[in-house]
This record gives structure tokens, sequence and C-alpha cells, in this order.
């Protein structure tokens, strides 16, 4: 069945659902699939990768806060030059990137990383960090005149600069 009649029978969810595994210029960042959770002592990355190998896979932290990961995913290239034709291409292939800004605490410069069953697992230790100090700060003020009461106070979200 053809791409045109998929899409006019209502096989897809969205109308360029049925585009998806076409390789383009702009894709790769959102075929990296990732969990992010933080411990009290670390914080743990995980990255889907089916059938990327360790060897495909970089690892990189810009400036000491941001994170890259980028590689390449083979697969069976989708080119006219076989003669068959394709039914259902859904398969990621080609670059791949992600990138985000690691939180204060992460102390990348002692990450480690794993790759286990095409699953990329990346540990960044918690550095301690410095409670703010807080202090108090006394009120001053009395009772209004008039009513012997204290005036209500008016709290704004927006001062005016």
């Amino acid at each position: 069945m053809s791409l045109v009649n998929n899409m006019l029978l209502g096989r897809h969810s969205n109308i360029f659902d049925a585009f998806r595994g076409f390789p383009s210029e702009d894709s790769g960042a959102d075929d990296v699939h990732m969990d992010w959770k933080e411990t009290p002592e670390a914080h743990v990355f995980k990255a889907d990768l089916p059938g990327v190998r360790k060897g495909d896979v970089k690892v990189e932290v810009e400036d000491g806060r941001v994170l890259s990961i980028s590689g390449e995913r083979s697969g069976d290239p989708i080119d006219d030059k076989e003669r068959c034709e394709w039914h259902c291409s859904e398969r990621s292939r080609g670059r791949f990137y992600r990138r985000f800004r690691l939180p204060e605490d992460a102390k990348a410069d002692e990450m480690k990383a794993s790759m286990e069953n095409g699953v990329l697992t990346l540990i960044v230790p918690k550095r301690r960090m410095k409670k703010p100090e807080v202090s108090s700060v006394e009120i001053t003020g009395g009772a209004s005149k008039k009513s012997g009461k204290a005036k209500d106070v008016v709290c704004c979200s927006f001062w005016p600069l």
C-alpha cells in the first residue's frame, strides 16, 4: 500500500508520522530518548541507543557544564538503487545528538559512562552546594495613628524598574 493511501486511510495519528524514519538534515536531536534521575549522590542519565556500538558514541562536556551525546546509527540505507519497495521504515538511522546544561552541583570531571544492551548510562556525582546564608531583618514601625491597628500590607509581584 502506498504512502498516500496510508495517510488517507488514517493509519497514522499525525500526518507527518508517515515520514518517520526518513533521514533529514535537521533530524537527530529527538532520536535520543533519555531518562534523567537525581539521587542524593548523583545525577543518572540513561539514553536508549539500540543497535549502536559504544565505539560509535561520543560523550563530551563543553565548558564544564554542557553535556553532549552524539554518534551515528548504521542501518539499511533507504535509496533508489535497490530494486525493492519499502512498506515501512521506522528505525532511526544516521547521525544523532543530544545536548543540555548540567546542573550547578554536577561534578562533570568525575562522570562515569557505561553501555550495555543499547543503553548508555552516565553517572555524574554531585558536589555539596553551600547553603545560602540567611539572616533575619528586623521590621520596625507600629500601629497606624487613626485606629491604633497595624496597616494592611499589600504585596505585589510586579515592581516597576
